[in-house]
């Protein structure tokens, strides 16, 4: 999970843009529209359709099958959060540099929750008040603010495959300057044994977040 340049991607530019963020190499955005329609006939959905544009990347057809397999579950959870609201969601694929080189696969998410209004430092830390399964939480100082960031493990249906009984979570609440929205950033891999590094990434993502243009002070080309 090496850092890389960042892109800026066409949408920071956008009118209705009112969080900015940055996400490492190795995270493929997925197409809102296609997620969404899957998420209400999930039996009709099929993973290679939602996900060709990480599956032309793959090599050979035994890696895109693997690939298949592992992305299911966050599949269907990327189904749920725009059933529910998302704003963005990625697909990440890295190399496991502290194992035995393996792909790991994770999904970012990004979705807008509505909040009675209080300061941002109570805001975020209700957020983390209660969650069930949580085991770590922590509060965030980012550079926009007050956050929370709450890791749970959260168990996959029974048809899922042995190996991939478990799905890891983390979420980084991050209460918007109005005091009535908190941004929910959401990272779930199937590799709960790199809890520790996938924390580190969502934290790294989180410091990346503004709610004011990042880009309003550079300067336009000629």
């Amino acid at each position: 999970m090496n850092g890389a340049p960042y892109l800026v991607d066409a949408s920071a530019q956008s009118r209705d843009a009112d969080i900015w963020f940055a996400l490492p190499a190795g995270f493929v955005a997925l197409p809102l529209v296609e997620l969404a329609a899957s998420a209400i006939d999930p039996e009709q959905a099929r993973p290679e359709d939602v996900l060709s544009p990480l599956l032309e990347d793959a090599p050979d057809a035994e890696t895109r099958q693997r690939l298949l397999t592992g992305l299911a579950p966050l599949q269907r959870m990327a189904q749920a959060s725009v059933a529910t609201g998302s704003i963005h969601c990625s697909v990440g694929l890295h190399s496991d540099d502290q194992g035995d080189g393996r792909l790991l696969l994770s999904l970012f998410n990004l979705s807008w929750r509505a909040t009675a209004w209080a300061p941002r430092s109570v805001t975020a830390a209700r957020a983390a008040v209660g969650m069930e399964n949580a085991t770590h939480i922590e509060a965030l100082r980012l550079p926009c603010g007050p956050a929370s960031l709450v890791q749970r493990r959260l168990a996959l249906p029974l048809e899922a495959p042995l190996a991939q009984q478990e799905l890891l979570q983390i979420a980084a609440y991050v209460p918007c300057p109005d005091g009535v929205r908190i941004a929910i950033l959401t990272l779930a891999t199937t590799a709960v044994e790199r809890a520790e590094q996938y924390r580190t990434l969502l934290r790294d993502i989180a410091c990346t977040v503004s709610f004011d243009n990042p880009l309003s002070d550079i300067p336009d080309e000629d």
